[in-house]
C-alpha cells in the first residue's frame, strides 16, 4: 500500500524537475524577473516590521534550508535594514537553537537602533567592517568556532572580486549538507544598461561570475538546481550552493 506522504513528496520532485524544460514557464519567469527588478519589487516587503529587501520566493527557499539544516549559526554579509537578520533569527527561535551573525561595512545608526530593539535581537550579533577585511574574517572565524552546522549568506558588495573573496573566506565555514547562498546572481541575466543608478557591478562582473569562477576550483560545492527549478522567480539563480563534501 502506497504512503500518501511519500507520494506527495515524489510528485513534487517530479513536477519541479519538469519546470526546467517548460519553456513557456521559464519565459514567463524571465520576463517577471526582469520587469520586477526594474520596478524595485524586492523593496516592498517586511518581516516582523523590518524591511527585508528580498524576493518572497527566495525567503521561502531560505526557510526550507534553515528548517532542514537547523544551523547553529547563520552568517550574513550585508545588513541594510536588518529584515533578513530578523527573519533568520525568528526561524531559529521557532527551532529553539542558533544565532545569526550580520556583517556590514556601514551599519547605519537608525537601522542599528531598530534591530537592537527588536524582540529577535536576542539571537543576533553584528560586526561593522568589510566582510573581506582579514581582521573581520578572523572575528567571524572566532564566533563560528565550535558551531557544527553553519549556513552562510552573501549579500553585500556585488562585484566579482568582492564576492569571490567572500566565497574564499567563508565557504570553508559551511558544514557538509549545508549551503552558502550568493544573492543577486540575477545581475548576469539582466539586460545591458539595465540599472538606472551607477553601480560598480554589471554583466560580466557580478555575483554569478564569481560563483562560476569559484566552482571551477572547488568541487566541495554544487549548484542546487532543484531550488532554481522550484522558485523560477528569484534574484539568486545558480546561487544556492550546497556543500557535498
Amino acid at each position: 500500500m502506497s504512503d500518501p506522504v511519500t507520494e506527495f513528496i515524489e510528485e513534487k520532485k517530479q513536477r519541479i524537475k519538469s519546470y526546467a524544460s517548460n519553456q513557456s514557464l521559464q519565459a514567463a519567469a524571465k520576463t517577471f524577473n526582469t520587469e520586477s527588478n526594474k520596478s524595485q519589487y524586492s523593496y516592498n516587503f517586511t518581516w516582523m516590521g523590518r524591511p527585508i529587501i528580498q524576493y518572497p520566493q527566495d525567503m521561502i527557499a531560505m526557510q526550507e534550508i534553515i528548517w532542514d539544516v537547523k544551523p547553529d549559526l547563520i552568517i550574513e554579509t550585508g545588513i541594510a535594514h536588518g529584515g533578513s537578520l530578523i527573519y533568520y533569527a525568528s526561524l531559529l527561535e521557532l527551532i529553539g537553537n542558533g544565532e545569526v551573525l550580520g556583517i556590514d561595512i556601514d551599519i547605519r545608526q537608525h537601522n542599528r537602533k531598530e534591530i537592537e530593539k527588536h524582540p529577535m535581537f536576542k539571537r543576533i550579533k553584528m560586526i561593522e567592517g568589510s566582510s573581506i577585511d582579514e581582521v573581520i574574517v578572523d572575528k567571524v572565524k572566532e564566533i563560528a568556532d565550535g558551531n557544527k552546522k553553519i549556513v552562510v549568506c552573501l549579500d553585500s558588495n556585488h562585484t566579482h572580486e568582492h564576492v569571490l573573496n567572500e566565497l574564499k573566506y567563508y565557504s570553508p565555514l559551511v558544514s557538509v549538507n549545508s549551503y552558502i547562498i550568493v544573492f543577486d546572481t540575477i545581475v548576469e541575466d539582466l539586460p545591458e544598461g539595465y540599472f538606472s543608478q551607477k553601480r560598480p557591478w554589471g554583466i560580466g562582473n557580478n555575483p554569478r561570475t564569481a560563483v562560476d569562477e569559484f566552482l571551477k576550483n572547488n568541487d566541495s560545492f554544487i549548484i542546487d538546481k532543484s531550488i532554481d527549478n522550484k522558485l523560477l522567480i528569484s534574484v539568486t539563480p545558480c546561487g544556492y550552493l550546497k556543500r557535498i563534501k
